[in-house]
């Protein structure tokens, strides 16, 4: 074992003793935190059914719903296979559930710590993983290795911030991507930032999340959303986190919106509802709650979309759409998803998470970005009082979405002569 990895699993086990209690405080708000701790120390109960058994680990919502076409396919190419689901998060657990039901087999993938890794590895036995985005886990990657499992990143990025704080730790990340079985990064960028951290020969396939495809569910709900809300100017601060509330209503306050308009807020974290709710009553802001599934009556200024897995919906009813984590220096959030259903998007200056796909959508003309929270809502009121302006940024939105569909057909194609020598040969070779 590399030095820098004995220090790493110091360090693990010194935060040992704090991770049943911080587990515990989360479930506070996010019950969910509370299920399968033995999970998360690589304690399991429940045995997989059938073999060979795929694995993929997809932590959060995003990374979930960007392992849909690549589940498909699987599960049709290999019918017999066992595909399980990790997460690290609540919400990531509940949209697996959500997206999969009985499709799949769930459970929490263990902390990086040998004892809890080997024990996730020798219950399930995977015949092959796959990590979705940036789930890099040293113990996790090593001892997969040394079992002979298969191991590969896909849909991988690496912000160039993420970037820099790997390179600080090149005894420690190098080994780790260089026993990674093959890497298939979003963009011609992350490539080159994984390669120079020591990933062999990573392939450009591009984002997945451009190939989910909006249920017919989340437009019905869009409409349901559209007549109860009424025919009022509707935009949508989606995804929001902390901080970025305060921001958003205080320019609300100061600026002239068009008459009538709407703000829908959906903060990114369920259990940051209540202090968002607890800002707008603070502010003396009128408002409605998702969940009371009340009329929006005229004095209505702000509706709370205090629900989870809706997200699609609030976007195809709004007619510009604000991705959070992008007024502060986050990353910025998914901004792909309003995109998908032709709707314009606003973005702060920070989205360095999603640098290729902002960069794109702005010089496409699908997407304006704003410096402040006070130049956010100058720029949608702008916006909503320009129809003809809005109804190009649409096109542009659709037309944009469009040209970048296709990852999950070239993943498939760079995979299947991989998955050939541990699956064997699929049923449907060419699916795509």
């Amino acid at each position: 074992m590399e030095a820098a990895r004995v220090l790493y699993n110091v360090l693990g086990y010194a935060a040992l003793p704090f991770l049943p209690a911080r587990l515990w405080l989360r479930g506070r708000r996010e019950p969910g935190y509370r299920s399968g701790i033995g999970e998360r120390f690589g304690r399991y109960k429940a045995s997989p059914v059938g073999a060979p058994l795929v694995w993929l680990h997809a932590v959060s919502v995003g990374e979930t719903r960007a392992a849909l076409p690549l589940v498909q396919r699987l599960s049709a190419s290999y019918p017999a296979a066992t595909i399980l689901l990790t997460h690290m998060t609540a919400t990531g657990r509940d949209t697996g559930r959500a997206l999969f039901g009985e499709r799949v087999i769930q459970a929490w993938l263990p902390y990086d710590l040998p004892f809890a890794v080997d024990g996730f590895l020798s219950h399930f036995r995977p015949a092959v993983g796959f990590l979705l985005e940036t789930e890099l886990w040293p113990n996790l990657i090593a001892k997969a290795h040394d079992a002979g499992i298969p191991l590969f990143l896909i849909n991988a990025r690496l912000s160039e911030p993420s970037a820099r704080a790997y390179a600080r730790f090149p005894a420690l990340a190098r080994p780790m991507l260089r026993r990674l079985a093959g890497t298939a990064a979003q963009s011609a960028a992350d490539a080159e930032r994984l390669a120079s951290l020591g990933a062999a020969q990573p392939v450009v396939t591009g984002n997945l999340k451009f190939d989910v495809r909006v249920p017919e569910a989340a437009l019905s709900l869009a409409s349901e959303f559209k007549h109860r809300f009424g025919s009022r100017p509707l935009w949508v601060a989606a995804s929001t986190r902390e901080g970025e509330e305060a921001l958003i209503v205080d320019a609300l306050a100061r600026l002239s919106m068009p008459k009538h308009s709407l703000l829908v807020i959906v903060p990114r974290h369920p259990q940051r509802f209540e202090a968002v709710a607890d800002l707008l009553r603070a502010r003396g802001i009128p408002f409605a709650r998702r969940t009371e599934n009340r009329p929006v009556t005229a004095d209505i200024r702000v509706v709370l979309g205090d629900s989870m897995g809706e997200m699609l919906a609030y976007y195809a009813a709004s007619d510009v759409a604000f991705v959070g984590g992008s007024l502060l220096p986050l990353g910025g959030q998914n901004m792909i998803e309003p995109l998908a259903v032709g709707t314009p998007v606003v973005i702060g200056p920070h989205t360095f998470n999603f640098s290729d796909a902002a960069q794109g959508a702005v010089s496409a003309g699908a997407a304006r970005r704003v410096g402040d929270a006070d130049e956010l809502l100058a720029e949608v009121a702008r916006l909503l009082s320009n129809p003809l302006e809005l109804a190009t940024m649409r096109d542009r939105a659709r037309s944009f979405h469009a040209a970048h569909r296709g990852a999950a057909d070239r993943l498939w194609r760079w995979l299947l002569p991989r998955l050939a020598t541990t699956l064997g040969a699929p049923i449907l070779p060419d699916r795509g």
